[in-house]
């Protein structure tokens, strides 16, 4: 019963708590770690980067994923209740879902209020364009699209390797997911962050599958249409330059009957509706359903491997 009542522990967190401070965040560990190991990143060129980038994204995971089995199996050998608790909180911080929702909608009511200024200062926290010079529909386009990219990343991906590895998986998973958001990037980190970013794509790669045929059985429970979600999935999830945004970006597109546009770089979907603020409330009401659904799959799937067990 780990897996049921761990997941318990985590949703009961999630949807009370919330988040810790950053100061006791683990994930916030982990990005001042990469922060600090990055110093020695530039001492070398390209090779000696691409190297290093490999050498610090393994031997941090592992030793994270090391770290927490060890952990775990002494807490559980102590008290097993303590282990739960622990284990709980340990996955509550790799995936967030209640931050996502507050935060498109803070974008949607500065929106309303005029507030251009604050909302692409707002939007920074979904995404890593330059949101300075962008007009309220691309802002609108921004906020929606990056919700459901951010549906695979933030809540579907961990929940996928905590069914399969237990916590040390989903934490291993953010561990390589925040190397990836830091550094993974061309220009300056083109060689540093090469290793993390594919080593992000390999393992979002069956999840953001999933994500996308999450959102589809959404727009059914959300009275959207589910047809459109299927085809606009299947045509224009190559659009990206990852393998995988695309595929829950474009279903959530065809849902919403909407077109995500980033300037130079991709078109999602037609345009058969206008990009207003309603998008982020309809975008907001099909990730819902989304994320209900995959809680409801994630506890059938952990009956499941107790039964199998």
């Amino acid at each position: 019963m780990d897996i049921i009542y761990i997941l318990i522990v985590a949703l009961v967190i999630e949807f009370t708590i919330g988040d810790p401070p950053n100061q006791v965040h683990p994930v916030a560990w982990v990005g001042k770690a990469i922060s600090f190991l990055e110093r020695f990143a530039f001492i070398g060129g390209k090779v000696y980067q691409f190297i290093y980038g490999i050498v610090i994204t393994l031997l941090l995971t592992a030793g994270v994923v090391i770290a927490l089995i060890l952990f775990l199996d002494w807490l559980k050998d102590i008290n097993y209740w303590l282990f739960i608790a622990v284990a709980g909180l340990l996955l509550k911080v790799s995936f967030c879902f209640f931050y996502l929702r507050k935060t498109a909608l803070g974008i949607k009511k500065q929106l309303e209020s005029g507030k251009l200024g604050e909302a692409r200062f707002d939007l920074r926290g979904l995404v890593s364009r330059d949101t300075s010079k962008l007009s309220e529909p691309y802002l609108v386009s921004a906020t929606a699209e990056s919700v459901s990219e951010s549906l695979c990343d933030s809540v579907v991906t961990p929940l996928f390797y905590f069914l399969i590895f237990g916590v040390p998986g989903a934490l291993g998973f953010r561990v390589v997911s925040t190397f990836d958001s830091m550094v993974g990037y061309r220009g300056k980190y083109e060689f540093l962050g090469k290793f993390p970013a594919r080593l992000d794509d390999v393992l979002n790669f069956i999840p953001a599958r999933i994500t996308a045929g999450l959102i589809i059985l959404s727009s059914v429970i959300s009275g959207m249409s589910a047809r459109r979600a299927l085809e606009i999935a299947r045509r224009d999830n190559c659009k990206t330059e990852s393998p995988n945004a695309g595929w829950p970006m474009a279903a959530a597109a065809g849902a919403l009957e909407v077109q995500f546009e980033k300037i130079g770089h991709y078109k999602l979907g037609d345009p058969n509706r206008l990009m207003t603020t309603r998008i982020i409330d309809d975008s907001l009401r099909l990730i819902n359903g989304a994320t209900l659904i995959w809680f409801v799959i994630c506890f059938a799937a952990g009956g499941v491997i107790i039964a199998v067990g």
